[in-house]
Parts: structure tokens; sequence; C-alpha cells
């Protein structure tokens, strides 16, 4: 049953603005009845026994009076001054004299020795509360002095603090309620300025979750909790919005990076085998099979230079640490690019120029060879006469390298893409000339391993011009690390 009553009051699952209300309520709900209990138990109770240890002080005073003051009449008077000031009525009793005085005067009772707080045992001390005539309460406190038998009465009036008292009480019920129904009031606001941002956020936060990315949170709050939650869930959104955006791209970029793989090796592979079926035929003369046989090696060739670069880049993707700076003299590595090349650029006509003063630098030296000769090897296919260039100069604390050439130049709509996997400006030529579309890829990967970017630009029917920076190291150090 009380099982039952609490899960009523408080339910496992309730909105906020509920659990607001109830806690609210709970807590002045207690405070105020806390405060009436006292008033009603413990303050009255409190008031009361003051009050007849006041009377009793009074009557203890009275009977000091009636011993010390041995002459009648002039007990008399004392006794009338104390209750004509003091809204008393006293009454004395000893063997020969009975005197009563209320408010100064002398009053003829003689049923005064029959009442309750009149009437000792072995006590000493008597209380006692009735209705007079007038129907008006009345509080009695009796002594008795034993040894001489006298017994003094004090009677007063209900006090008006008592009526203070109960009125205090009433005032207290009419407030308790109307606490009661402002804190009721004022929860429903407090619970309303509270649950409505969390209302709207919990709507945002559920078109979010149903992949309406880009709606945002708007919070109708001073509430700087509620700015700074609404703040953080925009970012936040915007952060999966930029990240799926990135993985979307990404499934783009590897549908797009599987097709062109399976399309780059499907084509040596149907040519290997079309060759290796034309090499089983009796009928080919030596000749023909010499010409096929080449044919077939050469797209091995071209499929096995596919798998390698694919390598390359997924080495230099995934493992950082292949990458090992050193300090190097950079004319040194353009002599061997030079030696490289020389051949492939003089079967075309074309001059190779190598431009190389004393510099050091501090790279890979093995992949920024392998830079050059990419560069250098693809500057020199796109070309069909002119020159190649490869120079460098110093650029504050870097070494700017650049590979020019004066051949056909790339199309603008290609620049922002030739950095690309698979990407060619010109497929025939470059399939004719074996390459497989990752030399600039592999590129950028390895300058992107040293923190730096590859550079291009181009003009159609002038050229093309790549460029790139490596960190400058003087002689001193050169030679210190040597």
């Amino acid at each position: 049953m009380f099982e039952r009553l609490v899960e009523r009051l408080f339910p496992s699952r309730a909105s906020t603005q509920t659990w607001m209300i109830l806690t609210l309520l709970l807590v002045v709900g207690i405070a105020v009845a806390a405060v009436g209990l006292y008033i009603t138990f413990v303050l009255r109770s409190e008031v009361q026994i003051a009050f007849q240890q006041t009377m009793l002080q009074e009557a203890n005073r009275v009977m000091s009076i009636v011993e010390d003051e041995h002459d009648h009449a002039r007990r008399q008077d004392a006794i009338r001054t104390m209750t004509r000031f003091g809204d008393l009525r006293i009454t004395v009793v000893d063997d020969s004299l009975l005197m009563d005085v209320d408010r100064g005067t002398m009053r003829d009772d003689p049923a005064v020795l029959t009442q309750p707080e009149m009437q000792f045992g072995a006590g000493d001390e008597l209380n006692f509360v009735r209705r007079d005539v007038n129907g008006q309460t009345v509080y009695f406190t009796a002594v008795k002095h034993m040894p001489s038998g006298i017994i003094v009465r004090v009677a007063q009036p209900r006090p008006m603090l008592f009526g203070l008292i109960g009125r205090l009480q009433f005032t207290l019920v009419v407030a308790m309620i109307m606490a009661l129904l402002l804190a009721m009031f004022g929860s429903w606001i407090a619970a309303q300025r509270v649950t409505q941002p969390l209302v709207t956020i919990r709507n945002s936060a559920k078109s979010i979750s149903e992949g309406k990315l880009d709606e945002e949170i708007f919070v109708d709050s001073r509430a700087a909790e509620f700015q700074d939650l609404a703040k953080s869930l925009n970012l936040m959104s915007d952060t999966f919005k930029e990240k799926i955006d990135e993985l979307q791209k990404m499934a783009a970029l590897q549908n797009e990076f599987i097709g062109n793989v399976s399309h780059e090796v499907r084509n040596p592979i149907f040519a290997v085998g079309g060759y290796l079926e034309a090499l089983a035929s009796d009928s080919l003369d030596g000749e023909k099979r010499k010409f096929y046989a080449e044919k077939g090696l050469t797209n091995l060739e071209r499929l096995n230079n596919l798998f390698s670069d694919l390598i390359e880049i997924a080495r230099l993707e995934y493992r950082e640490d292949l990458i090992k700076p050193s300090v190097f003299e950079l004319s040194e590595l353009l002599d061997e690019v030079y030696d490289i090349e020389k051949a492939k650029a003089d079967e075309k006509g074309i001059d190779l120029v190598v431009e190389n003063p004393v510099v050091h630098v501090r790279a890979d030296r093995a992949r920024i060879r392998q830079v050059l000769i990419n560069l250098t090897d693809n500057a020199i296919a796109y070309s069909d006469e002119g020159t190649v260039r490869c120079r460098y100069r110093r650029h504050l604390d870097k070494v700017r390298i650049e590979v020019v050439d004066t051949g056909k130049g790339i199309p603008e709509h290609h620049l922002e893409r030739i950095f690309e996997r698979f990407h060619r400006v010109d497929p025939d030529r470059s399939r004719k000339s074996g390459g497989t579309g990752l030399g600039l890829s592999i590129v950028k990967q390895i300058l992107a391993a040293h923190g730096e970017n590859i550079y291009v630009e181009s003009t159609l029917g002038r050229g093309t011009r790549f460029w790139f920076e490596l960190g400058f190291e003087d002689t001193e150090s050169a030679r210190a690390e040597a």
C-alpha cells in the first residue's frame, strides 16, 4: 500500500516539470509543517509554562508579604496595590483570616475555600484553569506554606499572548495554503523555463539522430548553461556533419580508387593473356613470337610498376616512420637525378638542365630523390621539345626546389586534380609511356610526410612549374651532423 502511494507520488518516469513541482512542494510543505507544529505544540507549551511560572512567582511574592507583614491593615493595602496594577485576583487564607482581593476590591465569597485549587494534599502547589461566570478563561495558581498553613491563591484572566498565538496559528494555516499555492505556481513557471529549452534541445537532437544535420539548435533562454549546451550541441552537429561529409567523400574516393585499380589492372592482364594465347599458336614465326613476348613483358612490367606504386602509397599513408630525415647536400642529389633522366631527355630531344650550387637541406634523401625523379620524369613525358630545368634557391629558412618545363602545359580544370590517384591529363600519352597515374600522388604523400606541400602552376602552350620547399641547414650544422 505504501509502495503504491510512493509510486504514485514519485513515479519512476515523469517529466522534469513534474519532478520540479513535486520537489518544491515537498520542500515547502515540510518547512511549513515544521513551523506549524512548532507553534502549535512547542511554542504554546513553552508560553503556558512560562505563564505558570510567572503566576507562581507572584504567589510566592504574596506569600512573602503575608509572612513578613503582621499588621493586617498594611498587609491588605499591599495586596490591593498588587491586584490593582497587575490585573490579578489574590486570595489569602490562614487560620483566622480570609482575604479575597480582585483588582483592588475586597470580595466576600466563602465558596472560594471549596474550589479545587484550594484542596491541598501532599503538595504545596496547585494549578487550575476554568471559566468564570462571565465565560472568561481564568488561570489559578495556589501555594501553601506548610509550617504556618497559610494558602495564597493568584488568579489571572487568559493573557493576550495566548490569543496572539491562536491568531498566529490561523495566520500560519492561511500562509501555509498561500505558500503551497505560490510554490506550485512558482515551480510551474520555473519548470516551464527549464523544460522548454530541454524540449527544444530534445527535438533538435532527435532530428539530428534522424540525419537532419542542417537543423540548428536555438534555445530561447537567458540561462548560461542552456546557451552553452545549445552551442556545444551545434558544434557537435557541425563536427558530425563534417565527419559524415568526409566519410562520404572518402567512400566516393575509395569506390573511384577501386574502380581505377580494377581498370588499370584489368588492361595489362588481358593484354598479357592475349599475347600468351598468341604465343601458343604453332603458326607463328620467330619474329612474331619475339614481338608478342616483348609486348607481354612490357605489360607485366607495367603491372609490376602499378602494384609497386600502390604499395608505396599505402606504406606512406600508414607508416610515418618510413621518413628518416638527415642533412645532405642537394646538388649531389640533383646530379644523380640528371644521370638517371638524361637518356630519356636525349631520346626526345629535350635539354635537361640542372643548376647545382652547394646547399644543405634536412629531409629523407631517398624519398626526395624519388620526388625529383617523378617530377622530372613527368616533365619529360609531357614535353615534346624544349627544356626541362631543375633548380633551387634559398627562401628564408627554406630551400625552394622547382622543376620547370616548356611543354604543352596543363589545362586549368586539371590543376586541382593532378595529384589525385590515377588522374591523367592525357590518358593515351600516359599509357603509351607506361605511366601508372600514381607518380604525382606519391610525390604529394612523400612531401606531406615531411610536413610540406607541393604546388603547381601552368600555362597552356608555355609549360608547367612544380615546386616545394625543404628545411635549410647551414654549413656548420651540416658538418657537425656529418
